[in-house]
């Protein structure tokens, strides 16, 4: 007896916009998903027959051409977490069979350049099984060497279209996505191209950072908007004193967002702002309206649940079973609070605090542009101190520390206060320990 045949795996979508349809603004010239859909059918001829890639392309366009040839192909897409000749070098120690796509100077790496102009092609179908391993993400590494995290095409479109459905992203169809986060990162991938894939809109191939140019790319794009942004970049935004186009959505991730901050930045902009919460490993996982609830929001499918080593998410949106970094405070089925982190908690002689709080109320003092608080931990000491790095050019570090000695308990306050020019943050606006440990020796040793 002949065996069943095993039946074909589900043919997944990359866009859902109609040939006409605006996928990319770059500069004054607007992409149609027709001539997207020829250029990665032409790009996908070029590639090389290899296993994995690692998509370097700054232009967001280019990223977006890469990403779908690489699908088209049946390549995995590698994402480091930064593109440092270090981090690169260890990826490609770790997956000998790789190249990278670029469209600056080319990297130690087998390579291939984007073309400028690519040959025309017939356009190709964008349709992807569901099952096909799409990308491997990476951990920051802050802890040791970065963890990878493997999904397929199945689970970023899931979590495009639950993330979407929560955002009304169905109002916004031929709309623009404007992001100031790089597209080499979960978070600007899933807010930033996959959602516009999965719903229809555009996608600004620039990646502006400095308010004048997020003011310009604002007043360039179609309405309604959509700004991706951070706390850090909100906080820079909302810094600058020529104001800003309205938006019809802000979307804030990677870091805690301040209430005053977000009410400035809705006030600013003339639109709600949402924040998504997620980790590398599970992906996006909810959403709060931070100006008007506390609570977290599950996205619908997404199910959080506790054992002994810690919080785990499950759900259509996520790969499999994935570790939770932050404590979850379950509020009500779907809903919840954070805790602070293990790592994140201070126990000074018999009180309790965290980083965040403390690092929170240095960023609440007028005229502190950015700061963080940080343990200082061994050499010998009997009692952990504290101490924090803060960038504040008009203030004193007496009328810093006083204001300090308003909303927090002595045990708690930074012995010493550094003063730096800035702080290392990354493409993201994270601090990673390490980098901030490096700078507060160097200005001790200084």
């Amino acid at each position: 007896m002949r065996e069943a045949a095993e039946p074909a795996p589900r043919q997944l979508a990359v866009l859902s916009h109609a040939p006409n349809a605006i996928v990319a603004l770059r500069g004054e010239t607007r992409v149609s998903a027709a001539q997207f859909r020829r250029d990665v059918a032409a790009l996908a001829a070029l590639l090389p027959s290899k296993p994995f890639l690692v998509n370097l392309c700054q232009d967001r366009y280019r990223f977006m051409v890469g990403f779908a040839a690489a699908l088209m192909r049946g390549q995995v897409t590698l994402m480091p977490s930064a593109n440092t000749p270090g981090i690169l070098k260890d990826l490609a120690e770790d997956y000998a069979d790789l190249y990278a796509l670029t469209d600056t100077a080319p990297p130690d790496l087998p390579h291939l350049l984007f073309l400028e102009t690519l040959a025309e092609a017939e356009a190709a179908d964008l349709l992807v099984p569901g099952d096909q391993p799409a990308v491997v993400l990476f951990t920051s590494g802050s802890t040791g060497r970065p963890k990878p995290v493997a999904k397929t095409w199945a689970t970023l479109v899931a979590s495009a279209r639950v993330a979407g459905e929560r955002l009304n992203a169905t109002d916004f169809q031929a709309g623009c996505v404007i992001g100031t986060v790089p597209h080499q990162h979960s978070y600007g991938l899933e807010s930033i191209i996959l959602l516009a894939w999965q719903y229809g809109l555009a996608v600004l191939a620039a990646c502006p950072l400095f308010p004048a140019d997020v003011r310009a790319a604002l007043e360039a794009a179609p309405e309604p908007r959509l700004l991706v942004t951070t706390p850090v970049h909100l906080r820079a935004l909302m810094a600058d004193p020529g104001g800003m186009p309205g938006a019809g959505l802000i979307l804030s991730a990677t870091a805690p967002l301040p209430i005053d901050l977000a009410q400035r930045a809705e006030a600013c902009f003339g639109a709600p702002l949402m924040e998504i919460y997620g980790c590398t490993e599970a992906g996006q996982i909810a959403t709060r309206r931070s100006t008007q609830e506390s609570d977290w929001h599950c996205f619908e499918n997404v199910v959080l649940h506790e054992d002994a080593t810690g919080w785990w998410a499950s759900g259509a949106a996520v790969e499999g079973i994935a570790p939770v970094q932050d404590v979850i405070e379950p509020v009500a089925p779907g809903r919840f609070r954070l805790g602070s982190r293990s790592a994140d908690l201070v126990n000074i002689a018999g009180k309790r605090s965290s980083i965040s709080y403390l690092t929170h109320q240095l960023l609440s003092i007028p005229g502190v542009e950015d700061g963080t608080f940080l343990m200082e931990e061994g050499a010998g000491q009997a009692v952990p101190r504290l101490k924090a790095l803060v960038v504040a050019p008009s203030l004193s570090t007496d009328r810093i520390m006083q204001a300090l000695r308003v909303t927090l308990e002595p045990a708690f306050l930074p012995r010493p206060l550094i003063r730096v020019a800035t702080l290392p943050r990354n493409h993201l606006g994270k601090l990673l320990r390490a980098d901030v440990l490096a700078l507060a020796a160097a200005e001790a040793a200084e």
